[in-house]
């Protein structure tokens, strides 16, 4: 196989060919080509067609063979069922790359066409990108590689889409958006190159300042996450992934892997990238034509000002819904704001201006707020009322945008009639966002603060713990010479004793009197479970007797899981029954890893105990993550509350938690024979006091036969 050549070659190439270029304008083949010529390439342009002659003023050539000189890129634009010898054709070339534009491929079901394509291009050094794409759009070259419209603008997005209709759409929106474009670039069926690709070459180009993404799924997990991690503390990063509602196979051997819906490991993961993922394209668009002009704040501190107090209530629950941050030191509100309010204003924020603000008083108010060095940015917000002056408040703001954009960012919203859209239009045209809906306005701001705060953030290199492999994996091997793909309560508790997991003190009983001496040997009162290969989920089959108080109880409970299990399951293996300290935790939750098949090792976190599946509180991280981050995927849940202490209990061991998190993954990381692993409940006791495992289940990967 030879050495893969430079994608800059794909952004930046010195000569292109469009194989199937075509004198009938409603063909793509002439689309295409067109869009070449016009985009002002500076480069070769080579039309291949059988026919001799010339297409739009260009020499066309009967074979990728017959072009005279280099080739960078090539264009197919040809039936699928003729891509492949086209594709031996300019690999004989050395064509660097291969834009397949047809379809009918991997996304009809034609898998074997297409990997043999591919399988071809990469042994002959020349990567392939599609099938199933609109192609290329590069500013840094003049490029406009695509069969969408022609007018495109120059600027520094650059965005990277799955879907060539969407792809094609935001490259019409963001015309009438005046958003220019650095790079717009269709990805299809992803047979070759996909997002990580293009993401590496987007990184470091310096005429991109953001990114956009449309996804519908995601090729690699665990290389998407190092490139992502990169990019964010680079340039704005901005998501939009298809299927949030579909989920993911669920697994029943573990609540982690039920529990792990496909969208909701992307979401939390992405976002710990420091990625800004948008519900809509429209916020897209919004946060990439306005990212780059808005100055980064200098702190969190966000006034709104407003002369109709329903929209300022209404921006508030926009702040709270985008993670905006209200100021709200009352002394410095008033000493701001109060000599230039009505006295039926109020300086409390947000600050009302009252209905019958000229625009005197917003003038007055920015220039206020931007002298105010503990306000860091201002969402100025305008409702048509009788006396308002859409053409003096449009002056205000025009008057005080150049100084904010030097320092804090100001972003507008208006409601109201013609003359107000009027007023928003003409505030767009001077690149001032301006929105009617205030929630935009007010996820705006989000995005700027979450880009801020990804920017403050260090970048922190995680590692897996230096745990003692080789007796992890002994462990492991004995219960593959046993052919079994799970632990038994004594093994998985050795799992997490080498790495350095409490778990309670527990002894394995093979009958009625061990179960009674076991019992003895730990003291009351004890935890009964069911050990069997046969059983994962040992409360469903009613294995589970708590809280046994001595040995009357014990024999009662012996017997009630024995009958109980057989219920369950009739041809059941039972090895016997874990007798266990009784653990009476104050806080019960859930730590767990699992191999995922797109992010590769993943940790999640939630509320624990017999609800988990049932409350959903939980959270994902790609692993290895450091000790800040696993403490802040902590903080995430929605039961956090009660680990920092509710009623007068006291702060849970959160630190241990987090450290058990990271211990949990590292297991995961040494053994690659594990898929699964959960601690359900991890006991959760008060600051100091640590945690323990109390259930641990883990999961092999099944051994595929010889």
């Amino acid at each position: 196989m030879l050495d893969k050549p430079d994608i800059k070659y794909l952004f930046e190439p010195r000569s292109i060919a469009i194989i199937g270029a075509s004198r009938d304008s409603t063909r793509i083949g002439y689309k295409i080509l067109q869009n070449v010529i016009l985009s002002g390439f500076k480069g070769k342009i080579y039309p291949v067609n059988p026919e001799n002659g010339e297409i739009l003023g260009k020499q066309a050539y009967p074979s990728v063979d017959d072009i005279p000189g280099v080739v960078d890129v090539a264009c197919i634009v040809i039936r699928a069922k003729d891509v492949f010898s086209v594709v031996q054709s300019c690999a004989g070339k050395g064509v660097k790359f291969c834009i397949i534009i047809a379809s009918g491929f991997s996304e009809v079901g034609n898998n074997a066409e297409e990997r043999k394509i591919v399988d071809y291009a990469l042994e002959h050094g020349m990567r392939i990108l599609g099938p199933n794409v609109f192609g290329i759009y590069s500013s840094v070259s003049s490029l406009n590689a695509t069969f969408g419209p022609s007018d495109v603008k120059p600027g520094n997005v650059s965005v990277i889409t799955q879907s060539g209709a969407v792809g094609i759409g935001m490259m019409g929106k963001t015309v009438t958006q005046n958003i220019g474009l650095a790079t717009i670039i269709s990805v299809g069926n992803k047979s070759d190159l996909n997002e990580c690709d293009i993401l590496e070459y987007l990184v470091h180009q310096d005429d991109t300042k953001i990114i956009l993404m449309y996804l519908e799924g995601v090729s690699n997990g665990e290389q998407l996450v190092r490139i992502l991690k990169q990019a964010t503390h680079k340039k704005p990063v901005i998501v939009i992934k298809a299927g949030r509602s579909k989920r993911g196979a669920l697994a029943a051997a573990s609540h982690t892997s039920s529990l792990a819906g496909e969208d909701r490991i992307f979401d939390d993961i992405v976002r710990q990238c420091g990625v800004m993922r948008s519900e809509s394209i429209r916020d897209a668009l919004n946060w990439c034509q306005y990212l780059a002009i808005e100055p980064i704040p200098k702190g969190e501190n966000t006034v709104i000002i407003t002369n109709g107090g329903g929209m300022g209530v209404l921006a508030a629950d926009a702040c709270e819904k985008y993670d905006v941050k209200l100021y709200d030191d009352l002394e410095v509100l008033n000493k701001t704001f109060s000599d230039i309010l009505p006295s039926f204003g109020s300086f409390k924020n947000p600050v009302d201006l009252s209905g019958q603000a000229s625009a005197e008083y917003y003038d007055k108010a920015l220039t206020a707020a931007y002298q105010n060095k503990e306000i860091d940015s201002v969402l100025c917000l305008a409702c048509e009322t009788a006396v308002f002056d859409p053409e003096g408040f449009y002056e205000a703001i025009r008057k005080h945008f150049p100084q904010y954009l030097k320092k804090k960012p100001l972003v507008v919203s208006l409601f109201g009639g013609a003359g107000v859209e009027n007023c928003q239009s003409k505030l767009n045209k001077l690149h001032i966002a301006a929105f009617q809906d205030v929630y935009e306005a007010v996820s705006l701001v989000g995005s700027i603060y979450a880009n801020y705060r990804t920017r403050l953030s260090p970048v922190e290199e995680a590692k897996p713990e230096n745990l003692d492999g080789d007796k992890l994996n002994a462990i492991i091997s004995k219960v593959r010479a046993d052919n079994r793909t799970f632990l038994l309560t004594n093994e998985a508790q050795a799992i997490a004793q080498i790495a350095g997991i409490t778990v309670p003190k527990s002894l394995i009983a093979r009958n009625l009197n061990g179960a009674i001496k076991c019992a003895e040997e730990i003291g009351y009162p004890v935890v009964m479970k069911i050990v069997s290969k046969d059983i994962i989920h040992k409360s469903d089959a009613g294995g589970i007797a708590l809280d046994l108080e001595n040995r009357d109880e014990l024999l009662t409970a012996y017997e009630a899981i024995i009958h109980n299990t057989r219920q369950y399951k009739p041809d059941a293996h039972i090895e016997g029954v874990e007798i266990a300290e009784m653990v009476a935790p104050e806080t019960e939750t859930i730590v767990a890893a699992r191999r995922d098949p797109v992010f590769g090792p993943i940790v999640m976190f939630g509320l624990g105990g017999i609800y988990v599946e049932v409350m959903k509180d939980v959270t994902f991280r790609s692993f290895p993550l450091s000790q800040n981050e696993a403490l802040k995927m902590i903080s995430q849940v929605r039961s956090y509350p009660l680990l920092l202490g509710v009623r007068g209990e006291k702060r849970k061991d959160i630190d241990a938690i987090a450290n058990t998190i990271i211990k949990v993954g590292s297991i995961l990381t040494l053994c690659k024979d594990i898929t699964d692993i959960e601690i359900n409940p991890l006991g959760a006791f008060s600051q100091g006091e640590g945690v323990k495992a109390i259930d641990i289940r883990i999961l092999l990967s099944k051994q595929e036969a010889p």
